[in-house]
C-alpha cells in the first residue's frame, strides 16, 4: 500500500473489507484503489459506526470530530484496552490510585498498609513505599495529590483504643517523602480532600441520639508540626446535623471556575424537565410526569424559620411531649421514630438557612463546591449533598470555630441534595469538574423505609449517573454493564475516573470498564482476576490507565495506538496486508 492511503489498525480493515466485494480484490493496487474510496465516502463511515457501536442514529457526531472516519478511528485505536505491564509489588488487596496533575507519578493504597509511589516512565517503577502500620493503622485506603504536586493526602483506618477503629489523614511531603501531619478523620470513609495547596478536608462525628448525629467538617493547614503558635491550623467548616443513623462520608471539592468552558459538553439529549430551582430530584422515577412536578426537599435540606410560616421548635416539642403523656400520640410510635421526630423539630428553629444563589454565574467564580454522600433515610448512604464554600472560608485564618453563630444557627444547612434512591458506591468528577459520575446500586421501585438500621436491597446492576454541577440537572441515561454483588452491610467504595472523553469504573464481577463519554457506550473491558476496587487515567494521556484490585495487582492499559508507537519495531502494514490478502487465497 503506497504512502498516499491513510492508515487504520488491521482490526478496523478487516471490518471494511466486509463491505467490499472480496472477488473483486485481486492486487494490493485495487485494494488500494478502492480504499481510496471508502476513505472518502463519509455515508459508509457513519453507517459502519452506527452498526458496529449500535448508537442510537439521534446522537450526533463528538463535538470534537472532523469526520466519521476519525470518529470511527478514535473509538477504535484509542481506547487504553491493551494490557502492558502488571505491577505486583503489593502483597495484599489494592484499594485505590491517584496520579499526580503532572502525570509524572501515581500513588497506591492498600491492605497492607502501605501507601506506594510509583514513577510513570517508559515502563513504570516503584519510586518510594511508606508503611503507617507504626502508627497504628490498619490499612490506606485513598491519596490524592495537591495542586501542585508537592504533598500527598493519605486516608486510611486507624486502629484506637480497645481497637476501635476510625480514620486518619496523613501528609507526605514528595520532595523527601516524610510525613509532615497526622489529622483524625471520623467516620474513615470521610476520605479526606484538599481543598487547595495547603489546606484539607477531614471530618469529625458527635454522637447526639441512638440514630441522631452530627457531622462537622474541618479545614486543616497541613503543616501543622511547623506553623507558627499564634496562627491557626484548623478551623470548622461546617456542622450538618445527620438523621435516622446516615452520616456525611466521601467528601471532595468541586472548582466552579470552567463551568462555561468545559472540555466536553453534554447537551444533545434533552435535559430534565425539573426545575434548576428545585434542591432535590428523586431518580426512582421513571415518569416524565413525576419528574416534571417540583419534589418537597427533606426537611434537613430546606429550613422553615419562625416567623416565615415555620414552627418553632420548642412550641412543637412541647406539644409532642403532651401528646405523649396525654396519649394522643399514635400507639405505633417506636423509639426511632420518636428520637427522628424530635431531632426534626429541634433543627428547624436551630439551623443556619441556605446560601441564596448555588449556581456560579460568574466564569471567574472563586466559588468551590464541597461535595460528599449523605442520606435521611437509612445508614447506606443515598443522597449527595453540596454546600458552597466562600472565599473567605478557604483559609485557617481566623476564630477556629468559624464565624460567630446566633443561637438559631447552630447547625448549617445543605445548599443542594440529590436523592440517588439507591446505595451510592463511587463518585467522580470530570477534569472540568462540570460533570459528576456516581456509581449507585438501586433500591426496589416504590420501596418503604420503616427502620433506618435495615436499608432495601440493592440491585447487584450498577447504575453509572452524570449530573451537571452548573444546573445541577442529571444529563443522558445511566450508564449500565458492571455488576457489583456485596449487600447493603458489606458493601464498599468502588473508585471510577474521568478523562476528557471516556469514563472508567471497577466493579466486582472482576473487571474494569471503559465507556465513552458522548455516545454512552461500553468500548472495553478489562479482566482482572478478582474485585476490581480503583481506577485512574492519566490527567495528560488519556490513553493510559490504570487498574487495581483485590487479586494484588495494578494492570498498566494502553490505547492500541500508543503500543504501537512505542513499539521498538513495528510491524509493516504492506506485510500485514499481504499476509491477509493470502490467507483468503488460501
Amino acid at each position: 500500500m503506497d504512502a498516499g492511503c491513510p492508515r487504520l489498525p488491521d482490526t478496523v480493515l478487516f471490518e471494511i473489507f466486509l463491505y467490499l466485494d472480496h472477488a473483486d480484490v485481486l492486487s494490493v493496487g485495487l485494494v488500494c484503489q478502492q480504499w481510496r474510496a471508502v476513505a472518502r465516502d463519509e455515508f459508509l463511515w457513519k453507517e459502519l459506526f452506527y452498526r458496529y457501536y449500535r448508537v442510537s442514529r439521534d446522537v450526533p457526531r463528538h463535538p470534537g470530530a472532523i469526520s466519521w472516519y476519525d470518529e470511527f478511528q478514535r473509538l477504535y485505536d484509542t481506547i487504553p484496552c491493551v494490557e502492558v505491564q502488571a505491577l505486583k509489588e503489593h502483597n495484599d488487596q489494592v484499594l485505590h490510585l491517584s496520579f499526580s496533575h503532572s502525570g509524572c507519578l501515581f500513588a497506591s493504597c492498600s491492605k497492607d498498609c502501605t501507601v506506594k509511589i510509583w514513577s510513570n516512565e517508559l515502563d513504570i517503577s516503584l519510586q518510594h513505599s511508606s508503611n503507617m502500620r507504626p502508627y497504628n493503622w490498619s490499612y490506606t485506603q485513598f491519596s490524592q495529590f495537591n495542586s501542585d504536586d508537592s504533598l500527598l493526602l493519605v486516608s486510611g483506618v486507624f486502629v484506637g483504643p480497645h481497637n476501635s477503629s476510625s480514620g486518619e489523614i496523613a501528609v507526605i511531603s514528595m520532595e523527601n517523602f516524610t510525613l509532615l501531619s497526622r489529622v483524625r478523620n471520623k467516620p474513615y470513609d470521610v476520605f479526606g480532600c484538599w481543598l487547595n495547596e495547603t489546606n484539607l478536608i477531614s471530618g469529625n462525628l458527635h454522637r447526639i441520639g441512638r440514630i441522631t448525629s452530627c457531622s462537622v467538617l474541618w479545614l486543616n493547614n497541613a503543616f501543622q508540626g511547623i506553623e507558627s503558635e499564634n496562627v491557626n491550623v484548623v478551623k470548622r467548616l461546617f456542622k450538618i446535623q445527620n438523621l435516622n443513623a446516615s452520616t456525611i462520608r466521601t467528601v471532595m471539592v468541586a472548582d466552579c471556575s470552567r463551568y462555561d468552558s468545559p472540555d466536553l459538553l453534554l447537551d444533545y439529549e434533552e435535559q430534565l424537565a425539573a426545575s434548576s430551582t428545585c434542591p432535590v430530584f428523586d431518580l426512582g422515577s421513571d415518569s416524565e410526569e413525576e419528574e416534571a412536578k417540583p419534589k418537597l426537599p427533606p426537611e434537613p435540606a430546606v429550613q422553615e424559620l419562625p416567623g416565615a410560616g415555620g414552627v418553632p421548635a420548642d412550641p412543637g416539642l412541647r406539644q409532642l411531649f403532651d401528646d405523649i403523656v396525654e396519649g394522643r400520640v399514635r400507639p405505633a410510635v417506636t423509639e426511632t421514630e420518636l428520637e427522628t421526630k424530635v431531632a426534626e423539630l429541634f433543627v428547624r428553629s436551630r439551623t443556619k438557612p441556605p446560601e441564596p444563589n448555588l449556581l456560579p454565574t460568574d466564569s471567574n467564580s472563586k466559588t468551590k463546591y464541597l461535595i460528599f454522600t449523605t442520606g435521611c433515610l437509612t445508614y447506606s448512604p443515598h443522597q449527595i449533598g453540596i454546600k458552597r464554600i466562600l472565599p473567605h472560608q478557604m483559609t485557617t485564618a481566623g476564630p477556629v470555630l468559624g464565624e460567630e453563630r446566633r443561637s438559631d444557627e447552630f447547625f448549617d444547612s445543605l445548599d443542594h441534595v440529590i436523592d440517588i434512591h439507591g446505595h451510592i458506591i463511587g463518585m467522580g468528577l470530570s477534569p472540568d469538574h462540570r460533570y459528576l459520575y456516581v456509581n449507585s446500586r438501586a433500591w426496589p421501585r416504590d420501596c418503604v423505609i420503616s427502620d433506618p438500621m435495615q436499608p432495601p436491597p440493592i440491585a447487584e446492576e450498577i447504575d453509572l449517573h452524570v449530573f451537571d454541577l452548573k444546573t445541577m440537572k442529571e444529563v443522558k441515561r445511566a450508564l449500565r454493564a458492571h455488576r457489583a454483588y456485596t449487600p447493603n452491610e458489606e458493601c464498599f467504595f468502588i473508585f471510577l475516573d474521568v478523562s476528557r472523553d471516556f469514563v472508567a469504573s471497577g466493579a466486582e464481577d472482576r473487571h474494569g470498564y471503559i465507556w465513552d463519554r458522548h455516545y454512552n457506550i461500553c468500548l472495553a473491558k478489562l479482566q482482572h482476576d478478582n474485585v476490581v476496587n480503583s481506577v485512574a487515567f492519566s490527567p495528560v494521556e488519556q490513553e493510559l490507565l490504570l487498574t487495581a484490585s483485590d487479586d494484588t495487582t495494578i494492570k498498566v492499559w494502553r490505547s492500541p495506538r500508543a503500543v504501537r508507537i512505542r513499539q521498538a519495531r513495528r510491524p509493516q502494514p504492506r506485510k500485514l496486508l499481504f499476509s491477509w490478502l493470502m490467507n483468503q487465497k488460501s
